[in-house]
């Protein structure tokens, strides 16, 4: 399988709830380095998986949706524990929906051709010895 991955970043605030995050119950700052990874069986007629500026961009604008945000307070995630893993899954989600609207296909950019997309994974840095990451299929597209 062919992928492709690119890189951008964000900043929020937020606390968890539960004894088990110790001190980051309170309030506190997160820095994440996002990777986004698009995975495809064969690559197009161009020989890409996908374009990457295209990418890169529909990653860029969900990330600043979440940029310098207090998740705390933001109605999506209200009463939750916005734990790397998790937002690593609330991003994904994000760019599968931006995916399945047509954002790296052919009404973005003729010549794109992401209807043919088939895995896709996020991965969240929150610093150079911790990650996590939300991965899986992409529903088929023409």
């Amino acid at each position: 399988m062919y992928a492709v991955n690119v890189r951008d970043h964000f900043m929020i605030a937020h606390s968890f709830q539960g004894a088990v995050f110790g001190p980051a119950q309170r309030m506190h700052g997160a820095t994440y380095v996002v990777d986004l990874e698009l995975r495809r069986q064969a690559l197009d007629a161009d020989g890409i998986v996908v374009d990457i500026g295209l990418a890169t961009q529909v990653l860029r604008e969900e990330l600043a949706a979440l940029n310098f945000q207090n998740l705390d307070e933001m109605p999506e995630f209200k009463g939750r524990n916005t734990t790397t893993e998790f937002l690593s899954r609330a991003i994904f989600d994000r760019i599968a929906a931006r995916i399945a609207a047509g954002a790296l296909g052919v009404q973005a950019l003729p010549s794109a051709s992401a209807p043919g997309l088939q895995h896709m994974r996020v991965t969240l840095h929150e610093s150079h010895v911790a990650w996590a990451c939300y991965e899986g299929a992409l529903p088929a597209t023409a």
